[in-house]
Order: C-alpha cells, then sequence, then structure tokens
C-alpha cells in the first residue's frame, strides 16, 4: 500500500547502476519511501512507515526514518 508523505531530496541527477550494486540474491533495490540514507537504494528504512494511516499525510524530520514524524494537512508543491 502506498501512503503519501513529504520527502526532500537533494540530488540533482541520476545514479549509474551496476553489477557491484546487487545485493546476494542478484536484485537491485531502489528506495521507494524517500526515506533510506543510501539512496537511491534501500536500506530498510521504510520498515519505519508500517504503522502510517493510510488516510493520512506524513512527514518525517529530515526525511530520516530515525527522526520524528508528524503528521501533516497537506502537501504542496513550488513551481520552480
Amino acid at each position: 500500500m502506498c501512503m503519501p508523505r513529504e520527502v526532500t531530496h537533494e540530488a540533482k541527477g541520476p545514479q549509474r547502476l551496476d553489477e557491484s550494486d546487487m545485493g546476494d540474491d542478484g536484485a537491485i533495490y531502489v528506495c521507494r519511501c524517500g526515506l533510506s540514507k543510501n539512496k537511491p537504494f534501500c536500506d530498510g528504512s521504510h520498515n519505519a512507515t508500517a504503522d502510517e494511516d493510510a488516510d493520512a499525510l506524513y512527514k518525517y524530520e529530515n526525511d530520516d526514518a530515525d527522526g520524528s514524524r508528524r503528521e501533516i494537512a497537506e502537501i504542496t508543491y513550488v513551481e520552480e
């Protein structure tokens, strides 16, 4: 289930993947929750989202799974 959360990214370009990025099972896991400390790769930080309410929006302090989480009213997008 996909639950919305605000995550701020500072990366400005792509990350090249190669064989050295593969796990022991031969797969490459890419972060989709936005909380990984090893972006673009998954580090298991999504486990912190397991008890999120599907109808709520969340902001994680410093976009960190170890940071405090708070519910927010809306996500506002700013055009650059």
